[in-house]
């Protein structure tokens, strides 16, 4: 198992198909990658960066996300996405996040993860439905 240090890089991308688009999803009019599935692929570019740490029966959960969309991307362009992990604070995980179509940067900002054991996680969210 690889250690949980600052510097770790996760990569991910996606092709921009008619159902990432912002008109598909609701988040806009327009047929370019939407904004919540540029997030989406930041939050996997980040959870990448730190499979190899973690152990058995754990994952990780989103907590914040403080992005900007700096391009539209038509589709048919690939977008690749990066994070790096920039902290580590206890279970408290500090990305920096960027991606990319082509050799334009099209969205940046950092991102927070929590690290959680899967099934103590689940059952307390279970929880809420009794």
């Amino acid at each position: 198992m690889t250690e949980l240090k600052t510097g770790l890089v996760g990569h991910a991308e996606t092709l921009v198909t008619d159902s990432n688009t912002a008109a598909a999803i609701g988040s806009g009019a327009l047929p370019v990658f939407s904004t919540p599935h540029m997030i989406a692929l930041m939050e996997t570019a980040s959870m990448d960066a730190i499979a190899q740490c973690l152990e058995d029966g754990q994952g990780s959960v989103g907590v914040r996300i403080d992005v900007a969309h700096l391009a539209a991307t038509p589709m048919g362009m690939t977008v690749r996405a990066e994070s790096t992990l920039t902290k580590v604070e206890g279970r408290m995980l500090s990305f920096e996040v960027k991606a990319w179509a082509g050799d334009e940067l099209i969205g940046e900002g950092t991102h927070q993860r929590c690290i959680v054991f899967n099934g103590r996680f689940m059952e307390k969210t279970l929880a809420k439905l009794k």
